[in-house]
């Protein structure tokens, strides 16, 4: 008959252990078991940046690397891309269903109600100096948000929960937008409540008092697509500074800052930027396969192919190509694309690539798309957060409430010296 348990032999001792399965995974704490001498501390894994380790269960999303699956509570992201809306699938992802109607409707009123920022918040941002990184100005501000609403403390507190979402959700697209304009030395635009949420985005960063000023319905649906395919992601590195800083029961603003602050670094939100400047290093579609050499012979990597998680043609990238194709279509052509389209071409039939998996991810095409929608480079990050943010508030609360979560204390293998005594000053060598 068929146990659910793995039987460990230590070679060490002789000794076997009979270790419970479940989910596919172990116990970390069952392996403690495991020891030579009776006082020892316990067996504990190794696994530096968590590739191989679960650190919570989670009802949010799937990732299936190798089949190139992404699912929002079990809706493919394809079919909510084509069919749904950025604040609806926040909504999804942050209480598990998608809403009726009239739950839409309150859900969204009460977002937009919440655009607008204090003043003294407005205030700070002025503070930042004039070419100050946009994303810098994102996260401290998001951190001084905790200082104006005291109440986000009371994190089991479901209507103080509830707030801070609807205020998070909606400030955020003011918070960008104040961060650019204040990049760009222009007045801030308030928000008008009465426009979507990526159509709102929009026009606080662009209006300028024209008279006949309107966001284009493409760009503002290309860009809520996008957050879409940017609003949830399983475990990854500022997902788990969010559950993380969570553990200590830290409030939502101070979570979601350093959730900002891990994604602000170039291995996680910049890679959409490193895309952009490898296709104009490359410059012409007739330098490509000098380029492809030279990847080939390891002087540097391929941006935006491969994926940490996706083994499989990332499912992002096939719609993202669409949204190009829309965009494009409305701003003029990108001699850009032209690059990428024919760098991808190559990279999908040349074996050294195929063998290693290496397929397009979402940041081969997001990059052009916000360059051609005239976002400048600082404020890709910023608005990869801005799509982000529904998922670390879901990931948040899932974690407040998991009843087998506790603060966050990685173990550490410790290789350092032994006890060594203090030697005076004249002593030492």
């Amino acid at each position: 008959m068929n146990k659910d348990t793995l039987t460990i032999t230590d070679n060490r001792t002789g000794r076997s252990y009979e270790i419970s399965i479940q989910n596919d995974t172990i116990r970390a704490l069952d392996l403690r078991q495991i020891k030579v001498n009776e006082d020892d501390f316990g067996m504990m894994s190794y696994d530096p940046a968590y590739t191989n380790t679960a650190s919570c269960s989670s009802r949010i999303t799937l990732v299936d690397g190798e089949k190139g699956i992404l699912r929002y509570r079990g809706y493919p992201i394809e079919q909510l891309a084509e069919k749904s809306s950025f604040l609806e699938v926040a909504y999804l992802n942050i209480y598990g269903e998608l809403p009726d109607s009239q739950q839409l409707s309150f859900w969204v009123e009460r977002i937009m109600h919440h655009t607008f920022i204090h003043e003294n918040l407005a205030k700070l941002m002025q503070s930042f100096r004039y070419d100050a990184h946009p994303m810098g100005m994102l996260i401290g501000t998001i951190a001084a948000m905790s200082t104006l609403h005291p109440d986000a403390k009371d994190i089991y507190d479901d209507q103080a929960r509830q707030k801070q979402i609807w205020r998070l959700l909606g400030k955020l697209p003011t918070v960008a937008a104040f961060a650019y304009r204040r990049r760009i030395g222009r007045p801030y635009n308030y928000p008008d409540s009465s426009l979507g949420y990526t159509e709102n985005l929009l026009y606080m960063m662009d209006y300028m008092n024209q008279g006949d000023y309107q966001v284009n319905p493409v760009l503002a649906k290309a860009l809520d697509v996008l957050f879409i395919l940017h609003a949830e992601h399983e475990q990854n590195c500022s997902t788990a500074v969010m559950r993380g800083i969570g553990s200590s029961h830290a409030d939502p603003y101070s979570a979601m800052s350093g959730a900002a602050a891990a994604l602000y670094g170039p291995l996680h939100g910049g890679a959409n930027e490193a895309v952009l400047r490898m296709l104009n290093e490359i410059a012409t579609v007739d330098n490509i396969p000098g380029y492809v050499e030279k990847v080939k012979a390891g002087k540097f990597r391929l941006m935006g192919f491969g994926h940490r998680v996706y083994k499989n043609y990332d499912p992002r990238a096939r719609i993202i190509k669409k949204v190009a194709d829309d965009v494009l279509a409305i701003t003029g052509g990108n001699p850009l694309l032209d690059i990428a389209l024919k760098l991808e071409e190559i990279a999908l039939e040349d074996e050294y690539f195929v063998s290693r998996k290496l397929y397009p991810n979402v940041d081969f095409y997001s990059g052009i798309i916000y360059q051609a929608m005239g976002f400048p480079v600082d404020m890709f990050p910023v608005l990869f957060a801005l799509g982000r943010a529904p998922g670390w508030l879901a990931q948040w609360l899932e974690l407040i409430d998991d009843k087998e979560q506790r603060i966050a204390r990685p173990r550490q293998v410790f290789l350092g010296s032994e006890q060594r005594d203090y030697l005076p000053m004249e002593q030492r060598g």
